[in-house]
């Protein structure tokens, strides 16, 4: 039997709120992030992130948290077959902060939570026969329920021939033997504790732990002791984490001393958070442990995982793709705040978007209408007829999306709010504008703030979208200037996770040759600028089409693409353009206004169309330049769009 997933790991699931200020005390946070939590469920995303099949066994609440972490588990590219719905209960909730280098106050919300209710009816034996390893954490060992739960699932592990691994994960308040304000604490001795882990080591093929959660194990402070009390009861490999030391591992008889088992690499990094750190370096040791690599490999991939985990903030977010873990291990450590490096964080940026929410397919067929000047100009304008004109492209939109992937639109949020806020959460790609319109040199919306910080209050799904009057010839000042502009809007972009997207027109401010666009491509990316998205004017040729795109594979191999913009042009223009940009994969779609909305909005603003007549017309417009996109890429490639 053919099996389609690599890894199911089993437990806790709940949602993490890190603390966003650094060096203060928890009850003087003031804003927090919100991330998914638990180690199991931290741990099935590094190992998707890494290009492993990836599955969590756990249950959730029947509310927006539980949503939330199924949602995202989806985005991360985890199964989750095995993840129920608890109609009773809530999801876990864990409040964290990062005091400074050793203290992490943390409570964990986990009265009667969604997933210590997990029971054995909960294991499906198919979806256990579906995988080549089960990853158990040492939590759901603390209680009858999901004591037997874990248990029939590790059962059935050896039945179908699956890989058994263990994550002591020791949390002493979580087993009952530290109090709610202890939730930082790693170790407390139990005798009932390491009673319980005993009575379950036999059933694990490899056993990972710090020092102290294997003291506890083993029932000793000293820990070679302790590594041989769980040999006698275990013949797994067994995997202790040193922490600066890196880790060790030992296949057969505990030697007398740590530095005698087998080693991986370390990586001289600065910490900067060590929650979650466990999690990644697990991931990436069953990365390399499933792939089949020497246990020395195996350990630099979760050194090296371990690594990105305590340099940046939150667990799951931090964790690297295996793109960006290659890069690492070839080039090595440049700076040692690792979060800092501007080349390695652009690829774990690029590399893990889609696992922020936002829409990844082949083509995006996307509605312009966050003009603002050209409305305000029109016979018959008024900001309240502007707004609810706006609401009427979005419903035109709406009515040829019919809940398909692969569209989108552009509103602004000072005419165009109320169309903005109900486009969020339709499955629609939706950009939004920040520049004056007609500005240049480019001035941004005031409404952003001289720092841009107003971008804090934008909802996640939001692209930040900029238009940028430019030109090669441009003067030096001129050219610093608007630059220095983008760059400003574009980190302030990343500082609040929103993806970028660039829209330059240099036909505006004088003749353009074949290499106009791939010029200013070159510009934008030497003064620091690296867009998710490009929006470009429609190009005539095949030459000028290359060249912008090997200037923007050259600086960033994993953009998310460009999109055409159409300038007003008449439908055949738009035609002609399409033809020659859908033959390179890079060119995602379109993202045209005036050509769909242009004559409808004078005619509406007078009053000559109803609301009716004006959306059909619109999604008439849009639906013929969506066929025109899909022949044009059908004819290009071969592959209906």
């Amino acid at each position: 039997m053919t099996k389609t997933l690599d890894v199911i790991t089993i437990g806790r699931a709940g949602v993490d709120l890190y603390g966003a200020q650094i060096g203060g005390r928890l009850e003087d946070m003031g804003s927090f992030e919100k991330y998914i939590g638990g180690s199991p469920t931290n741990i099935a995303c590094g190992t998707a992130r890494l290009g492993l099949k990836s599955g969590l066994i756990t249950r959730v609440g029947d509310e927006h948290m539980g949503r939330f972490i199924r949602e995202q588990l989806v985005r991360e590219g985890v199964d989750v077959r095995g993840v129920a719905t608890d109609p009773e209960r809530l999801t876990a909730l864990v409040i964290l902060g990062i005091r400074d280098e050793e203290q992490f106050p943390l409570i964990f919300y986990r009265e009667n939570c969604a997933d210590m209710a997990l029971c054995e009816d909960d294991i499906d034996p198919a979806l256990i026969a579906d995988t080549r390893s089960v990853l158990a954490t040492g939590t759901h060992l603390s209680n009858p329920r999901t004591e037997a739960a874990v248990l029939k699932a590790l059962e059935l592990a050896r039945e179908y021939g699956a890989k058994t691994a263990l994550d002591i994960d020791y949390r002493p308040n979580l087993w009952g033997v530290a109090g709610h304000g202890d939730g930082e604490s790693r170790f407390v001795e139990s005798a009932a504790v390491t009673a319980k882990l005993q009575a379950s080591l036999h059933f694990f093929d490899l056993i990972v732990g710090t020092e102290e959660e294997f003291h506890i194990a083993g029932g000793t402070t000293d820990t070679i002791a302790a590594l041989r009390a769980v040999r006698a009861v275990s013949a797994a490999v067994l995997v202790c984490k040193r922490g600066a030391k890196g880790a060790v591992a030992f296949e057969g008889a505990i030697p007398d001393s740590l530095d005698d088992g087998q080693t991986g690499p370390g990586f001289p990094i600065e910490v900067f958070n060590v929650l979650g750190a466990g999690d990644g370096f697990f991931s990436g040791l069953m990365k390399g442990w499933l792939d089949g690599e020497s246990w020395p490999k195996a350990l630099e991939y979760a050194n090296a995982c371990g690594a990105f985990a305590v340099s940046r903030h939150g667990c799951t977010p931090a964790y690297p793709s295996l793109a960006e873990l290659e890069f690492f291990l070839k080039r090595g450590v440049i700076r040692p705040d690792l979060r800092n490096d501007t080349d390695l964080e652009q690829i774990h940026w690029s590399t893990n978007r889609a696992r922020r929410g936002l829409p990844d397919w082949d083509d995006y067929r996307i509605f312009a209408f966050d003009h603002r000047l050209q409305l305000e100009e029109m016979a018959g304008y008024t900001p309240a007829k502007g707004g609810a004109f706006k609401e009427l492209c979005l419903d035109a939109a709406r009515e040829v999306q019919a809940g398909r992937p692969g569209y989108g639109i552009l509103c602004d949020n000072r005419i165009g709010r109320r169309a903005l806020h109900a486009a969020s959460g339709t499955g629609l790609w939706i950009g939004r504008p920040c520049e004056w319109p007609g500005s240049r040199p480019l001035t941004l919306e005031p409404e952003l703030g001289a720092d841009c910080g107003g971008l804090v209050q934008w909802a996640r799904e939001d692209v930040v979208k900029v238009l940028c009057f430019c030109h090669p010839t441009d003067d030096a000042a001129t050219r610093a200037g608007q630059e220095a502009t983008v760059k400003r809007l574009f980190e302030a972009a990343r500082r609040n996770n929103l993806e970028f997207l660039l829209e330059i027109i240099p036909s505006k401010v004088a003749p353009v040759t074949e290499a106009t666009t791939a010029t200013l491509i070159r510009q934008f990316y030497e003064a620091g600028i690296y867009p998710d998205w490009w929006k470009l004017e429609p190009m005539a040729t095949r030459a000028e089409w290359a060249e912008a795109c090997a200037a923007i594979g050259h600086y960033d191999p994993h953009t998310r693409g460009i999109v055409v913009l159409g300038l007003d042009a008449p439908e055949a223009e738009l035609a002609a353009s399409f033809a020659v940009a859908a033959a390179f994969p890079m060119v995602k779609g379109f993202a045209v206004g005036r050509t769909i909305f242009g004559d409808v909005a004078r005619g509406w603003m007078k009053g000559e169309m109803t609301d009716a007549a004006a959306v059909a017309e619109m999604a008439r417009r849009y639906a013929r330049l969506c066929g025109i996109w899909d022949e044009a890429r059908t004819r290009a490639t071969g592959k209906a769009a």
